[in-house]
């Protein structure tokens, strides 16, 4: 066992529910700003802002092309969103594929 895994332990269990709050839309800028000393939460709110981004992305972009591609992004975003949350109740980290690059490369 190593040093670092009762803390590391510590900081998921209080940080489940900013964690959660990572994945819900706009609510991903709580735990950035409060809980920005906790790894995991850091992790699930970093994935979550360009979660989020990605949503207003769409937003805009369905502007120009039409309502599908708001319907199609919002259920992709959603979806990915949902996976985000299970990973943050059973107390992992999960790696999005694209997500998760341009996340890490974020610095607060």
């Amino acid at each position: 066992m190593s040093p670092h895994q009762p803390n590391d332990e510590q900081q998921i269990l209080e940080g489940k529910i900013p964690a959660i709050l990572s994945y819900l839309s706009i609510g991903c800028i709580i735990p950035l700003l409060y809980k920005k000393d906790n790894k995991f939460v850091l992790t699930h709110g970093k994935q979550g802002l360009v979660l989020f981004v990605g949503e207003v992305a769409v937003f805009i972009v369905q502007i120009i092309l039409g309502a599908w591609v708001l319907k199609l992004g919002m259920f992709v975003l959603g979806a990915i969103s949902f996976m985000g949350i299970i990973a943050v109740l059973k107390g992992e980290y999960i790696q999005i594929p694209i997500v998760s690059d341009i996340a890490e490369k974020i610095t607060l």
